[in-house]
């Protein structure tokens, strides 16, 4: 963690997916996907950010269906999309950003129906609960504060979201006796 808000947003995030079962309680490790964190955290900030006045609720959680893909890249065909120049652009240019979700759920996830929709709801959830504290920080917008603060958001959605994925997929961090 970088900062005692990071950390916040953390355990707020950690207890509410483990609450309803999204995620284990021991967080699974994957570097591969956590590695590209900084590169696709670059490519994405200035969509991200200027979205963000307009659409905080998708700004953020959009990151979160990211760090999902990624997992399922790394999953799939790692060897393929580990050489990839900028996975975030990969991503967006295939129907532009605003329908980045739609893309990422049908495409890469292969989810749809009711499926989609649960997990719509979960995403917004987190996104919606990551805005709600970092509006109660009460950081003065276009600070350096205010991005550092932003940052660690999308990085946590992004971390969980990778977490996310990888229990839907299978697999579990689990304590061996």
């Amino acid at each position: 963690m970088t900062s005692k808000f990071e950390e916040k947003i953390h355990n707020d995030l950690h207890k509410y997916l483990t609450g309803i079962g999204k995620v284990d309680e021991r967080l699974p490790e994957c570097p591969d996907v956590t590695d590209k964190w900084v590169s696709i955290g670059n490519s994405y900030i200035p969509d991200g950010a200027r979205e963000y006045r307009n659409y905080p609720v998708a700004s953020l959680g959009w990151m979160m269906y990211i760090g999902m893909a990624v997992a399922m890249m790394w999953d799939d065909e790692w060897e393929i999309y580990s050489q990839v120049e900028d996975l975030y652009l990969y991503m967006r240019d295939k129907q532009g950003y605003d329908a980045l979700d739609e893309y990422i759920c049908e495409d890469v996830l292969m989810v749809r129906g009711t499926d989609y929709e649960s997990l719509s709801c979960v995403v917004s959830e987190c996104a919606a609960r990551v805005n709600h504290a970092l509006i109660h920080e009460r950081i003065e917008p276009g600070t350096k504060e205010a991005f550092e603060a932003y940052v660690a958001c999308l990085r946590q959605l992004y971390l969980f979201g990778m977490a996310m994925q990888l229990k839907r997929m299978g697999y579990h961090m689990e304590r061996i006796r």
